[in-house]
């Protein structure tokens, strides 16, 4: 018997809210189906980081009936969607093609395989933990495999080895798709780094977690510069003390400064799989999914 090639969007979005519950999102936040009727057909999702007008253009361009965010289309209340303003032309322009809108945000970053632990798998890590933990969603498409304590936001986890602040920073680089952002570090460059917390997005909020992690470095997005001077000037402060009562006095946490949409784009390593396999496996449909190749980092160009 030859598989389904669709499924309605209100069983897709069901599938999407087993693998990344709604549950786990903070409190702020609002994902889940932003656009779209229920009934809709879909049989080609398409993935990307943001919402912009250039990714709705490519996904219908793609025949997309399904558009998967990472980030939101509305941060704030808004009391229309008229063409007169840009959320409102993306809103008309999918209802018109029939493409719906899902977006997982802070609920994807703290799943299984989701944004936080595809960086943190990117980045070499092994023995992780969440950096900050959420109780577990039993309805969790992952709850078969035992992996209820790996749910929470951000990664705390083990390189292999001991490794220069130069050389996994140079790893770090390597592996996100390139910005002209690029990628900022504050540390000596010879400094040994084994235990590292990762947070993929905005994350100059989580200093006293990643302080009490232990971690030797912290890889984040959106630094900015007094909180980052700040849990710098401490760090270092605090490794002076340490070295006065003649304790190891290496600076720890060091910070690495990544572009957000590029550390937030690794989920999609793992989101494209496991929402074809989950689709497939609630429905028997085998849908086609695409992920954008489109940097969506509002940075086109760096001076001087």
């Amino acid at each position: 018997m030859q598989a389904e090639t669709s499924v309605s969007l209100g069983k897709a979005v069901e599938v999407l809210e087993q693998l990344y519950p709604l549950s786990y999102a903070e409190d702020w936040d609002h994902p889940g189906l932003i656009v779209g009727e229920p009934s809709w057909p879909v049989s080609t999702i398409y993935c990307a980081v943001d919402p912009t007008l250039e990714i709705i253009d490519e996904a219908i361009a793609a025949g997309a009936q399904l558009l998967i965010c990472h980030h939101p289309l509305f941060f704030r209340s808004i009391n229309n969607v008229s063409g007169f303003g840009v959320h409102g032309a993306i809103v008309n322009r999918l209802v018109e093609a029939h493409c719906g809108l899902w977006v997982g945000h802070t609920n994807a970053d703290a799943a299984v395989r989701g944004v936080a632990q595809a960086a943190a798998d990117a980045f070499g890590l092994s023995d992780q933990r969440p950096l900050q933990a959420v109780a577990f969603d039993s309805h969790d498409w992952h709850a078969q495999t035992g992996n209820e304590q790996s749910v929470g936001s951000g990664r705390v986890g083990r390189l292999a080895e001991p490794t220069s602040l130069r050389d996994f920073a140079n790893r770090v680089a390597a592996v996100l798709p390139k910005t002209e952002l690029g990628v900022q570090v504050a540390g000596s460059p010879d400094a040994m780094v084994q235990t590292v917390a990762v947070l993929p997005g905005s994350g100059d909020s989580m200093f006293d977690d990643v302080s009490a992690s232990g971690a030797d470095v912290y890889v984040t997005s959106d630094l900015r510069h007094h909180p980052a001077t700040d849990a710098y000037q401490q760090a270092q402060y605090e490794a002076r003390l340490r070295g006065s009562t003649g304790q190891a006095s290496q600076v720890k946490p060091l910070l690495i400064n990544t572009p957000h949409s590029a550390i937030e784009g690794l989920w999609f390593r793992y989101a494209s799989q496991d929402i074809h396999a989950a689709i497939e496996q609630a429905t028997g449909a085998r849908l086609k999914v695409q992920v954008s190749t489109r940097s969506t980092d509002p940075w086109t160009f760096t001076a001087g």
